[in-house]
């Protein structure tokens, strides 16, 4: 069934914004691993940030509210009948990020004492061997000891109370995120019309958990490409691109583009095949053999004269509709007609006799 996000920060669904803000706040600073020494800490402390990653996000609590864990990470919603979100949340994988966005520092230390940490101690204050059980809804609250410094609790220092400007310090001040990275994602018809995914190797910058230092590190991107999807169609991936200390990573987006076939071109769900036949065919009758997408071939009787401009429809034989997959648009046939470069002279007497003038 997946992950209860709001059972993670112990809250109810129906929570707003604030509510999710003071409940992140709490769980991240109880199980923040620099405090907390528990083994699976960590494990928690990673947990609590993908939970309100989503949560405090619109959009990805929308979808979650709707799909699920399985269905925000797998774009889900086909099964209901619609089209579904082309959205596929990965959470970016790194708790002390997130803890840094929202604090605007990787220690919470360091955000209230404004000292770096020598042999687990800050400012004096031995961390190591404390079990500090923060309760953030009562008087124990360490933001409300801080409060008289303008200490908002939130996202850094208000102006009040003597205090520096947000953009005087890494620590104050907060990230803005990249715009987001666009890439061209070429599909040919075949792939549009059966599904599939493409894998994409990216390389990027991400931030250690020190909050400070990047290193390289390379990633695979699992694009599903759902049948019947439009050319423009957008697959977006939350905050993959480059991550520094002062920038929240870049989502980046996949955008497909049809790429050229040899036999059809792509008019919404219908596909278009040009049939080409000779003027005799056109005058007198044939089969044309028309292929498709699925690598059948269907003969087409032309028992009527093919005049220019003429048009025949096979029903059912284009691209999976993309909100009814399981419908699917035509085969439109058009045909182009092969004149003769050249006519006997006593073939041209024949036909001037028998061919009307209309």
């Amino acid at each position: 069934m997946g992950k209860d996000y709001y059972r993670v920060l112990g809250i109810q669904s129906g929570s707003n914004e604030e509510e999710i803000k003071k409940a992140y706040k709490k769980m991240a600073l109880k199980f923040h691993p620099d405090k907390n020494k528990d083994p699976s800490a960590e494990d928690k402390f990673k947990e609590i940030a993908e939970a309100y990653d989503v949560l405090s996000d619109p959009k990805k609590r929308t979808i979650y509210d709707q799909y699920g864990e399985e269905g925000l990470k797998a774009g889900g919603g086909s099964s209901s009948g619609g089209q579904g979100n082309s959205y596929h949340y990965t959470f970016h994988g790194d708790p002390h990020a997130t803890f840094a966005s929202f604090f605007g520092g990787s220690s919470p230390f360091d955000i209230f004492f404004g000292a770096t940490r020598t042999r687990g101690t800050t400012n004096g204050f031995d961390h190591g061997d404390q079990d500090m059980d923060i309760d953030m809804d009562g008087e124990d609250d360490p933001f409300n000891a801080f409060g008289r410094f303008g200490f908002n609790g939130i996202n850094g220092f208000h102006h009040g109370a003597g205090r520096r400007h947000p953009t005087e310090s890494v620590h104050s001040r907060r990230k803005v995120q990249d715009p987001t990275v666009i890439h061209e994602l070429r599909v040919s018809l075949e792939e549009i019309y059966h599904g599939c995914t493409k894998r994409m190797k990216i390389t990027r910058r991400r931030l250690n958990p020190d909050g400070r230092t990047m290193r390289t590190e390379d990633k695979i991107l699992n694009i599903v490409i759902k049948r019947g999807w439009k050319e423009g169609t957008k697959i977006t991936f939350p905050k993959e691109g480059d991550e520094t200390p002062d920038k929240i990573p870049a989502d980046i987006a996949f955008i497909i583009k049809d790429k050229s076939h040899p036999h059809f071109k792509r008019d919404g769900s219908n596909v278009v095949y040009t049939a080409k036949i000779s003027l005799k065919e056109a005058l007198c009758g044939c089969t044309v053999n028309i292929p498709t997408l699925d690598n059948r071939v269907i003969p087409l009787p032309c028992t009527e004269i093919v005049k220019p401009g003429t048009v025949k429809r096979l029903r059912g034989e284009g691209l999976p509709f993309p909100k009814s997959p399981t419908q699917r648009g035509d085969l439109i046939v058009e045909f182009q007609i092969r004149f003769p470069e050249r006519i006997a002279p006593q073939t041209r007497e024949i036909l001037k006799q028998h061919l009307p003038l209309c």
